[in-house]
């Protein structure tokens, strides 16, 4: 059964006089453990795709379920505790603050928890991305990969069942894209989770399970290889 699912899905948005159409009729789904790229060119819908995936923002139209329930219209304190159980974010740009350390910045979406494992496990989070030795580094000692495994490890604190990834090589160089989709990878097939990535870059498409093209806020499917090592 589908983790995420969205059925005959539209978002309106009202600009002025004229009425925007940023997607149209989307039909999606992803499973446990599956990775699929969303592509497709500015401007296309593919931020407010992930938006609604990550019960950010609601459908005009069109339903969305999380687990074969249906999540469209739940109040903002259900949304919330929804996206805290089951959804993690990676931003392009990364969204670290500053002023805290590595650790600390995986530590942030359980502040509000009261969780007295949560620096033990973003420690271990942080040694499986690699980062080990740099647990107390403040974001401006990392290098941009580096940066982008604190973003994911940040994401997986809450042991999410979905990972939402917004151009997640996009400020990376391909090597360090490389190695970041990799540890996707390896994510979707030891923890199950599904990993829904949208890009531009066209190096997702070795690594992705599926890919879907969105563009004038329609999705279409395409074939695509699945990656193997």
């Amino acid at each position: 059964m589908p983790i995420i699912e969205l059925e005959d899905v539209w978002k309106r948005y009202e600009s002025g006089t004229e009425t925007v159409e940023a997607l149209k009729a989307v039909d999606f789904a992803a499973e446990p453990g599956e990775f699929v790229a969303v592509m497709g060119p500015s401007g296309s819908g593919k931020s407010t795709m992930l938006n609604v995936l990550g019960l950010l923002d609601v459908p005009t139209e069109g339903v969305v379920s999380l687990d074969g329930r249906d999540v469209t219209d739940l109040s903002d304190e259900e949304m919330t505790r929804e996206r805290k159980r089951s959804i993690g974010f990676i931003f392009q740009n990364f969204h670290l603050i500053p002023t805290l350390s590595a650790v600390e910045n995986v530590e942030v979406p359980t502040l509000f928890g009261n969780d007295p494992t949560a620096r033990q496990r973003a420690s271990e989070l942080l040694e499986r991305v690699g980062l080990g030795e740099r647990l107390h580094h403040r974001p401006d000692q990392l290098s941009g990969g580096q940066k982008q495994r604190v973003a994911v490890a940040r994401a997986l604190i809450n042991e999410p069942r979905i990972l939402l990834a917004d151009e997640p090589t996009g400020n990376l160089d391909r090597d360090t894209g490389r190695d970041v989709l990799e540890l996707f990878t390896e994510l979707k097939v030891e923890a199950d989770v599904a990993v829904i990535a949208v890009t531009h870059d066209d190096q997702l498409r070795q690594y992705a399970d599926r890919v879907v093209n969105l563009v004038d806020g329609r999705l279409t499917e395409e074939a695509t290889e699945e990656f193997t090592t």
